[in-house]
């Protein structure tokens, strides 16, 4: 049966995070260095509210967000992310492995963390924490080191849930993440996850995108599948069937 997408992260947020001494805090399973954006320091998270069925994260990390990880202090992430950017000399910071915005107050302390440290920071979400908490899209616009990459699966309601298990609607929450984010005027831009679209239903998306901002839709970032060997397991058995994936060790440099 079909999940309620915002009622799962509700869920899962309690799941992998926790109020501590020093604030909120939330589950991590590693921070390391990344290729992608040409180099960015990453500090995986545990827990997600979509079941995304190419995602690249472990089924164990997927299903089972209770058992993995140790919940961290915003404070020692932001240490953590800063002190090995200067070990490897480099300037991008994110938060990737779940969905970074579950966590709202823990999310907003470590931006505060980096404030005025010189670093910029890759917000990457799925947009729909941001579609339904009220404010959230305010609270960042406070940090102008932020930019927003918003992951749309898919190109509209029915590719949405085939991919995430979802129920349809909450591809419309996606869009409105974009809309919030828009009107806060906080800096961002879309993603699609597009092999296992058609140039059609691509086509119909741009122009839904438009008309949140043909800025954004001249700025779509079109996203591909990697196939890892567990990616390549889980779609097998889903069933699922893509038009374009890389392995990852032939992952074009523009997808990098």
């Amino acid at each position: 049966m079909p999940y309620d997408p915002v009622k799962r992260h509700i869920a899962i947020e309690k799941l992998v995070t926790r109020i501590g001494s020093e604030g909120q805090e939330k589950k991590y399973y590693r921070i390391r260095p990344a290729r992608w954006y040409g180099g960015i320091i990453t500090a995986d998270c545990v827990g997600c509210g979509l079941l995304c069925r190419f995602c690249w994260v472990s089924d164990t990390v997927m299903r089972r967000p209770a058992d993995v990880g140790d919940f961290f202090t915003s404070k020692k992430v932001a240490e953590g992310l800063t002190s090995l950017a200067k070990k490897c000399k480099l300037d991008l910071l994110r938060v990737s492995g779940g969905e970074p915005t579950i966590g709202k107050q823990h999310l907003l302390a470590l931006l505060e963390n980096l404030q005025g440290t010189g670093y910029r920071f890759i917000l990457e979400t799925n947009g729909i924490p941001l579609a339904y908490d009220e404010g959230y899209t305010e609270s960042l616009a406070k940090y102008n080191f932020v930019h927003v990459r918003v992951s749309l699966k898919g190109c509209n309601e029915k590719e949405f849930a085939l991919l995430t298990g979802a129920k349809p609607e909450g591809f419309k929450l996606q869009l409105k993440a974009l809309q919030k984010l828009v009107d806060a005027k906080v800096s961002c831009h879309p993603a699609v996850m597009a092999s296992f679209s058609t140039k059609k239903s691509l086509q119909s998306l741009l122009q839904r995108i438009r008309q949140i901002s043909p800025k954004l839709a001249d700025e779509v970032e079109i996203e591909e599948l990697i196939l890892y060997p567990h990616v390549v397991r889980r779609l097998r058995s889903y069933k699922l069937k893509y038009y374009m994936g890389y392995a990852p060790e032939r992952v074009p440099p523009e997808q990098v």
